[in-house]
């Protein structure tokens, strides 16, 4: 038995005010309106503003505890799994930024990214590791390079941490499914990433969309 991690959706939620012929490279292939497995579809829909509109299904998924956070950790943790995600800073002198009119970044490193609105970002996801019971499952780079701009929290009026991001395990204890709310502005965006236990070797794919 082997648990697979992969990104499921990615969607922006607020979309540019920036010009209109500027090109947008981010994919539309994969999103909520087309995801086709119903158990995932179902459970996806409670937490997402893609699935907003199907949230009223009556099902419920169980919250992992947040027991920890900070400007470049984030940990949820319970006695089945722990999940960490990390940060890093994002160096523009060590990548290739392509440019759109001498003034718009469109891609970093030849792909297209999710995070800031046609600017340079500043942070990035470093590492995203979950360790399910007795399976340790890390997230290959390759399957987040393009995320960027990640919040883990944020202060209320009170003074306490709250966050947009989340755990949460299905009703058939099988899936997990790891939600992050990210970038700013017109630069924002969800990230759900899914995991299965399945007796398979293949390899974590990282499906992008747009909601």
């Amino acid at each position: 038995m082997r648990i697979i991690l992969s990104i499921l959706l990615c969607s922006i939620i607020k979309f540019s005010l920036a010009q209109d012929d500027i090109p947008d490279y981010r994919s539309r292939r994969d999103n909520f309106v087309k995801m086709q497995e119903k158990d995932i579809r179902a459970d996806v829909s409670l937490f997402t503003f893609g699935g907003i509109s199907e949230s009223l299904i009556k099902h419920r998924l169980d919250a992992i505890p947040l027991i920890g956070a900070k400007e470049d950790e984030i940990i949820f943790s319970n006695d089945t799994v722990t999940v960490q995600i990390t940060t890093g800073s994002f160096d523009p002198t060590k990548h290739k930024v392509t440019w759109y009119d001498d003034k718009y970044a469109v891609k970093l490193d030849n792909h297209a990214f999710w995070g800031t609105e046609n600017t340079v970002p500043k942070h990035t996801v470093s590492s995203i590791v979950a360790v399910i019971e007795e399976d340790t499952v890390v997230l290959p780079q390759a399957a987040f390079v393009d995320l960027y701009e990640p919040h883990f929290y944020y202060t209320d009026a009170k003074g306490s941490k709250k966050t947009f991001c989340n755990v949460f395990r299905s009703a058939d204890k099988r899936k997990y499914y790891i939600y992050m709310l990210n970038g700013d502005g017109t630069g924002r965006y969800e990230v759900t990433i899914g995991g299965n236990r399945i007796e398979s070797n293949e390899d974590a794919q990282a499906l992008r969309g747009e909601a």
